[in-house]
């Protein structure tokens, strides 16, 4: 029998001191005991029961803004270290946005969107194929993976970026669209939003982030072992917690001043950007995963299914 409570008290200590770096006065996690106990730790186990001897594991972590993915996936990544013992490396696919300058030319060539971070389309999907092409030989060379900053809209200076040393047992790959599926393109002819409606009525912008998604995005995404996703009721719930996030982050970042924290109306039209394929991956993402956790209303997980 796998000793789920043996973990749990022996990850404890450091992921409630991960969960406090997260908190804020007045936003503080509610159940963290159950959530890592029930659902977290047996996660883990069921990670390691997937590992193969000399191979890298890939793990793909999803769910719409705002959903926890980057707390989730740090536990995890917590107890895969501290109770398994094993080499993990966690990224995000935010890490491999395109910079700025990069975003603001295929804005002018293509579409004005393109500009804003997020949508397929708009991350560095050579780079991203290449660290997973890499991870996955046996002669594994050491490379260095971009860290991208939000605050500021773009990468960092290249002497912060990840160092990746050594080859992982597992890793960890999460985004808000990691494992999205396009559409067919009748389903891109009625806009979801005012966005879509106004900005984007010769449907040029839907039609190249679904052509992303239909192609190199689809080729990445094989390459994922498993996918978990974090399923949230509904987009309404999503616009409720990604505004809750970027107050967090306003509370947490001294330097202010130089930082680009977003208002709430700037924070509403940024998703709209996401809607769309957030909306089908409630259609379609636990068609195509290993795990769903279920969050109710409180933002917490409420259930769990396994399908692989």
């Amino acid at each position: 029998m796998q000793n789920y409570s043996d973990c749990f008290l022996s990850v404890k200590k450091d992921c409630f001191k991960f969960i406090s770096s997260q908190e804020t006065s007045k936003e503080k996690f509610k159940n963290k005991d159950k959530m890592i106990r029930n659902f977290l730790v047996p996660i883990c186990f069921w990670i390691k029961n997937k590992l193969k001897k000399n191979k890298t594991i890939i793990i793909g972590l999803s769910g719409g803004q705002g959903t926890g993915k980057t707390t989730t996936s740090s536990i995890i990544e917590i107890i895969l270290k501290k109770y398994f013992k094993l080499k993990v490396f966690k990224i995000s696919i935010d890490d491999f946005y395109k910079t700025r300058k990069e975003r603001m030319k295929l804005s002018k060539n293509i579409h004005s969107l393109l500009k804003i971070r997020g949508v397929p389309g708009t991350h560095d999907i050579n780079l991203m194929t290449d660290f997973f092409q890499n991870i996955q030989k046996n002669k594994f060379k050491p490379m260095i993976l971009p860290k991208f900053d939000k605050s500021v809209d773009d990468r960092v200076k290249k002497a912060k970026w990840y160092k990746l040393k050594n080859k992982p047992d597992v890793v960890i790959f999460e985004g808000w669209c990691v494992g999205a599926k396009a559409q067919v393109l009748k389903d891109l002819k009625k806009p979801i939003n005012s966005l879509e409606k106004k900005s984007d009525k010769s449907m040029k912008w839907r039609k190249y982030v679904n052509y992303q998604l239909l192609n190199k995005y689809k080729k990445f995404h094989k390459m994922i072992d498993h996918l978990l996703y974090l399923k949230a009721e509904n987009f309404t719930l999503l616009r409720k917690w990604r505004l809750k996030q970027e107050k967090k982050l306003s509370i947490n970042n001294k330097a202010k001043k130089k930082l680009k924290i977003m208002s709430n109306k700037e924070i509403l039209n940024f998703m709209m950007t996401y809607q769309r394929i957030t909306e089908n991956m409630f259609k379609t993402a636990e068609k195509h995963s290993s795990i769903v956790m279920l969050l109710n209303n409180d933002h917490q997980i409420k259930k769990i299914k396994y399908y692989k």
